[in-house]
């Protein structure tokens, strides 16, 4: 049976972090006096509201969380919190219908970074900085940074973070999981204020380096400009924005064993981060190359435009300095590939991750010496860890349904009418959270509003089963889920 009352009541809980969440973007905007004020006023009541209700459902429940438990509440979390969040841009009349918020709002929490909005520079500064919040906290999970604060979880804190957290192999840096959320909480914080100090020596202001740090390092992509980065035309922005999306594509149980245990080698070590390195190295020298041929750059040019847009993508930030639109078709392959990808797992990038692909790889290298050697045992090993059975089947039906998706996204996009580069870069983007399409029409600097409601919708589950790792949320339209047994 069910015990939806720990559902409601930890949901509840949850509802106050997003309450405070929003007194943040509360008080920015009452110091500036802008006009979105009392949205931010009447959002945090609602939400209170919303709050109080949920814990009062969930009174007096019994605090077992099982595994379906675990995974209807990860899903439950984000569409409440997206609904909840996209009151501010509905109240404000910023955004002036249900499904554009909701839209707008869940593709920052899932840290996509695609937006209906034509113009944020006419947002006052209270939403930009939730749009930018959002996406900070969406970046290694609302559910997983309640773990870290609020350790009440009980025997289901191991459930949820497995609900929630990316790839196949979850490594443990500590024995104590809610210990463990608060190192990779820490590393996310140091990674967001080195991020935002970077920012300003290189020539933002304080508003501005603070927002592209929190969606920089939540490789997120939301902006406060138009054009992204490429409003400054500023090279030692463009770098370090370079360095902090890698970082935080990186494994942040990696970063946490180099950085803070001093063992360097395992940088070297990981078959994972070697292959994310070479991707990275391979494509940006790929890409150069038809920069300074078709497009006529400098070499120096070249190389950061190329290296930028390659490690934006295939983090999943989806920040731009340059339209890509207007490169070599090949690159648009080659970026879509990288799209694909994602970095490294335990990060907060998107995609179908790096260690995946070192899996494949070695699976696609077994087949090929057993066609050989019939009778020999070939097993699946990654970083001298064995992968069992279970876990490649799982791979590969990840795989499939990953695949399933973006084709079922493809046709949906092709009926509505849109070409078919965007359609397959679209439904990449989004089950990758990645956020920008390629091709002219829906650039990286282009809105998402053209699209009918249908398709935001659409657009929206995506986006949720991509963040989630497809399973998490398919799983709950499975009979098997809701049977007693």
């Amino acid at each position: 049976m069910f015990n939806f009352k720990i559902i409601y009541k930890i949901i509840g809980t949850l509802l106050f972090i997003e309450v405070g969440m929003m007194v943040l973007c509360t008080g920015l905007s009452l110091y500036l006096g802008e006009d979105d004020s009392l949205a931010f006023v009447v959002s945090v009541v609602i939400t209170i509201l919303g709050g109080i209700l949920f814990k009062y459902v969930g009174r007096d429940a019994d605090n077992s969380l099982g595994r379906r438990e675990a995974y209807l509440l990860v899903t439950l979390t984000w569409l409440i919190f997206s609904l909840f969040g996209s009151f501010p841009f509905l109240i404000s009349g910023y955004i002036t219908n249900f499904t554009d918020a909701y839209f707008e709002t869940i593709s920052g929490f899932t840290t996509t970074g695609c937006s209906i909005l034509d113009d944020v520079e006419v947002l006052p500064h209270g939403l930009l900085f939730w749009r930018t919040m959002t996406q900070w906290i969406g970046g290694l999970g609302i559910v997983f940074f309640t773990i870290a604060i609020l350790p009440s979880f009980g025997n289901g804190n191991v459930k949820v973070f497995s609900a929630e957290a990316t790839g196949p192999i979850r490594a443990r840096m500590h024995p104590r999981l809610s210990t463990q959320a608060k190192w990779i909480w820490s590393i996310y914080l140091f990674l967001t204020i080195g991020c935002g100090v970077c920012y300003y020596i290189s020539g933002m202001g304080l508003f501005d380096s603070m927002n592209y740090a929190m969606t920089t390092t939540a490789t997120g992509g939301f902006s406060t400009h138009n054009s992204s980065t490429g409003y400054f035309h500023n090279p030692y922005i463009d770098y370090t924005a370079i360095v902090f999306m890698f970082l935080s594509g990186t494994s942040f149980t990696l970063l946490y064993i180099t950085l803070f245990k001093g063992r360097l080698k395992q940088f070297f070590h990981n078959s994972e981060f070697r292959l994310y390195v070479i991707t990275v190295l391979v494509a940006t020298v790929f890409i150069t190359f038809f920069l300074i041929r078709d497009n006529h750059y400098e070499v120096l040019d070249a190389i950061r435009m190329s290296l930028f847009q390659v490690t934006s993508f295939i983090t999943t930030t989806g920040i731009f300095n340059d339209d890509v639109a207007q490169w070599h078709f090949i690159t648009w392959v080659v970026l879509s590939i990288c799209m694909f990808f994602g970095a490294c797992s335990g990060s907060t990038s998107g995609g179908f991750k790096c260690i995946r692909m070192v899996m494949v790889i070695n699976i696609l290298r077994n087949e090929m010496r057993r066609i050989l050697h019939p009778r020999a045992v070939l097993p699946v090993r990654v970083n001298d860890n064995t992968i069992p059975y279970s876990s490649q089947v799982t791979l590969l039906a990840f795989l499939a349904a990953y695949m399933a998706l973006c084709l079922f996204t493809y046709f949906s996009m092709i009926l509505v009418g849109v070409d078919n580069t965007n359609s397959i870069t679209i439904a990449l983007s989004c089950a990758s959270n990645v956020g920008p399409s390629l091709s002219v029409g829906i650039g990286p600097s282009m809105s998402w509003a053209v699209f009918p409601a249908a398709v935001k919708w659409l657009l929206s589950g995506l986006m949720l089963m991509g963040r989630l790792e497809i399973f998490t949320v398919l799983v709950l339209f499975s009979r098997a889920f809701w049977k007693e047994n």
